[in-house]
């Protein structure tokens, strides 16, 4: 009997060396501050303005939540919501909303993400990247076509690149 019990407490002990491990660790990751939103949010107006574009501008975290929102003067009033929608798209896929829109509207594959609550097969939402990580997402709406729009948000985003390398 002893030896059946030391055989079993055997087993049990290298089943349970064998099971992966619960990771009990801080997870530390960059992100994203005000100032920084705020930078890249007024970067990508002045460089529509410039352009001659009136626009609005929204800067959102990783969890696509809204860090900064301009609306220029002359803007539309749909464009602070699209402006969300488009930073929303590309925070959610990691690439830039134009990117997303040509595959949603092109792949039957993939066809349903299009209906993903929040996002918009348009162009003009940018990830923002600290190195290779993604720690957020703008987008610009209001400019005469999608590719305008993300010349604005490179812009911005480059307005703080030395910072987020």
């Amino acid at each position: 009997m002893r030896f059946v019990r030391a055989i079993a407490s055997l087993a049990l002990a290298v089943v349970f060396a064998a099971a992966p491990a619960v990771a009990q660790e801080v997870v530390t990751e960059k992100a994203l501050s005000l100032d920084m939103a705020h930078a890249i949010a007024q970067g990508a107006v002045e460089k529509c303005r410039a352009d001659g574009y009136h626009v609005s501008v929204t800067v959102v975290d990783r969890d696509g939540l809204v860090k900064a929102a301009l609306r220029d003067d002359g803007s539309g009033p749909h464009t602070i919501v699209t402006s969300r929608r488009k930073a929303f798209t590309s925070v959610t896929f990691r690439q830039p909303s134009a990117d997303w829109a040509k595959r949603v509207l092109t792949d039957p594959a993939v066809a349903g993400l299009k209906d993903t609550e929040g996002t918009i097969a348009l162009g003009g939402g940018v990830p923002i990247k600290a190195g290779n990580e993604v720690i957020g997402a703008i987008g610009v709406s209001g400019a005469p076509g999608g590719e305008k729009d993300e010349a604005c948000a490179n812009a911005g985003i480059q307005k703080v690149g030395d910072k987020l390398k």
